[in-house]
């Protein structure tokens, strides 16, 4: 897999050149919002501008000409889309997740079918909820129903969690889009355009070689970045994109109101406005501090060879609740402020809705933070941490 992209070196593109694409993207992506929300899914300009610019690869392994970006670069990809588009960026961190891990967990057949094309694979489904799996000769029978299966209008895999049967294992089950039945329930109050459908697979064989561990961090190929599992990687993208929100509702507030300076009854020369925005901006820059000091602690950790403790599996946690919950405040406080201007139809309206779909994601559910309190309360001896549960360990 070649490209002739700036930034490429033995057939890939480093973090940085995909963080400048990043940016290049963003008017496109903001100029498309509309369109995008009204069509329920990414429209074929904003899809194919990702593909160009090669930002399905963010997480994919090198050896199969991807980036590897490293969490801080990743939350800035995140946070740059979220800021031109919440579901824009949603669809591109849920996509990458699925693709990365794809890459470095699934073995070699899977890999050489899913990324031998000229565009990188799209894979897209549900990761939580789970279906069930029976053994079937080389592989396994899949069944379920599954929801929210963000971006998979855009794409030819679903990755998918199933419980054996026999073992009660957690299993990833990669197959190809064809092998669902798609149902197009996504009638809802934000995140329009991720196209986020239910799906049901019934008795579908997936060969083993389509099929991992669930909570694995031990990849078959790529480098340290893989060594968080796809639960982490997950933490990484809703992160960046809580951050993106609140920052892109905060610069669209204060713009109506320099925009509105020197008119009779304008918030420009009010105090309390003044202190509101100051408020928020310290709540917003706290927020963020917090997500990047954790993620710098954990990128040395893996870098110098080690893995992730328990402190710090909890701290990206927390960090992400933090990120979602100041968000969505910052949400309320910015559409009450901005008045009929956030009522009516336009981006402070979209924001507030999507960021209000964004809180209920399970990443940044009550019992996420019960266990992060838990855990730093010292009441939770022996305990780490699996998926978003705080568990005993095995």
């Amino acid at each position: 897999m070649t490209t002739t992209e700036p930034g490429t070196a033995s057939g890939h593109r480093d973090g940085a050149a995909l963080v400048a694409a990043a940016h290049e993207l963003a008017p496109l992506i903001r100029e498309n919002a509309v369109a995008n929300e009204a069509a329920g899914r990414l429209v074929d300009a904003v899809a194919d501008a990702l593909h160009e610019k090669r930002m399905f690869d963010m997480w994919t392994p090198r050896e199969l000409g991807g980036a590897e970006c490293d969490p801080l670069e990743s939350l800035e990809i995140v946070q740059t889309f979220a800021q031109a588009d919440p579901s824009t960026a949603w669809v591109h961190m849920a996509a990458c997740v699925a693709i990365g891990t794809g890459g470095a967990y699934l073995q070699d057949e899977a890999v050489k079918e899913m990324f031998s094309g000229e565009r990188s694979p799209v894979v897209a489904g549900q990761g939580t909820r789970p279906g069930r799996a029976v053994r079937d000769g080389d592989g396994f029978l899949l069944s379920g129903d599954w929801s929210f299966a963000s971006g998979i209008k855009h794409s030819q895999w679903i990755h998918t969690l199933g419980i054996i049967e026999e073992t009660g294992q957690p299993r990833i089950f990669v197959l190809p889009v064809d092998k669902a039945e798609l149902i197009d329930t996504w009638d809802v109050m934000g995140l329009k355009a991720t196209g986020s459908i239910d799906y049901k697979i019934r008795d579908v064989h997936v060969p083993e070689a389509f099929t991992h561990e669930g909570p694995t961090e031990t990849p078959l190929r790529g480098g340290w970045i893989f060594k968080l599992g796809i639960m982490h990687l997950a933490l990484i993208g809703h992160s960046g994109w809580a951050l993106g929100v609140a920052r892109r509702m905060l610069d669209d507030l204060a713009g109506q109101v320099r925009a509105k300076a020197g008119r009779a009854g304008s918030m420009a020369e009010n105090t309390r406005f003044h202190a509101v925005y100051g408020e928020l901006e310290a709540k917003y820059r706290a927020a963020r501090a917090y997500v990047y000091e954790v993620w710098r602690d954990a990128s040395q950790t893996l870098r110098n060879g080690g893995v992730l403790d328990d402190d710090q599996r909890t701290n990206v946690r927390l960090a992400l609740y933090n990120a979602t919950w100041t968000a969505e405040a910052i949400s309320v406080e910015v559409y009450k402020t901005a008045g009929t201007a956030a009522l009516r139809t336009g981006p402070l309206q979209q924001y507030f809705r999507d960021m209000h779909a964004g809180t209920q994601h399970i990443t940044s559910a009550p019992h996420v933070l019960e266990g992060c309190g838990k855990y730093f309360a010292g009441l939770a001896p022996g305990h780490t941490w699996l998926y978003m549960n705080l568990v005993p360990r095995a």
